[in-house]
C-alpha cells in the first residue's frame, strides 16, 4: 500500500469522516474548521487520493505538545500507517526544537489502544474515566 503523509493539509470534511469512522461521534463543520485553524499543526495520510488517517498537534513550539484526534480509518488499520504517522509527528516536533531543547509530547489513548503507544516508547499515566494519558520526551 502506498501512501503519503501531508503537513497542514487536513480538510474539515476528512476530519469529520475519520472522527466518526473510529466511533467518536459527529461534529459540525464550523467547529472542526475552527479547531483545525487553531491547531499548532495538522497531519493527514492519503492513499490513492483518499485521506485515511489524521492527527492534530497542539503546542507552544518549545516545550509542550499535545497529540489530539489521532485516527486511522478502520479499513486501513494494521498496516503500519499509525506508526508511520506518529513517527512523522515526532519528527515534525524535533524539527521545531533548537538542538539544546527537548519537547514533551502528551496524548490521551483511546481505551484498549495503550499497547500501540507503549511499543513506541510512551509511558502510561492511568486515568479512571478515559483511556490513560501518555507522554514521551522528544529530543533532537
Amino acid at each position: 500500500m502506498q501512501y503519503v503523509i501531508l503537513d497542514h493539509q487536513l480538510q474539515a470534511e476528512d476530519f469529520i469522516r475519520l472522527f466518526a469512522s473510529v466511533g467518536w461521534g459527529e461534529l459540525p463543520s464550523d467547529r472542526v474548521e475552527t479547531c483545525l485553524a487553531n491547531s499548532y499543526a495538522t497531519f493527514s495520510v492519503q492513499c490513492e487520493g483518499k485521506t485515511i488517517a489524521m492527527a492534530r498537534l497542539l503546542g507552544d513550539g518549545a516545550m509542550s505538545f499535545f497529540l489530539k484526534d489521532f485516527a486511522v480509518d478502520p479499513e486501513y488499520q494494521g498496516h503500519g500507517i499509525g506508526r508511520a504517522l506518529l513517527t512523522h509527528v515526532e519528527d515534525y516536533i524535533r524539527a521545531q526544537l533548537k538542538p539544546e531543547w527537548e519537547g514533551y509530547l502528551q496524548l490521551v489513548s483511546a481505551k484498549g489502544k495503550e499497547a500501540f503507544y507503549q511499543k513506541l516508547g510512551y509511558a502510561v499515566h492511568p486515568h479512571e474515566h478515559s483511556g490513560p494519558g501518555m507522554s514521551k520526551w522528544i529530543k533532537p
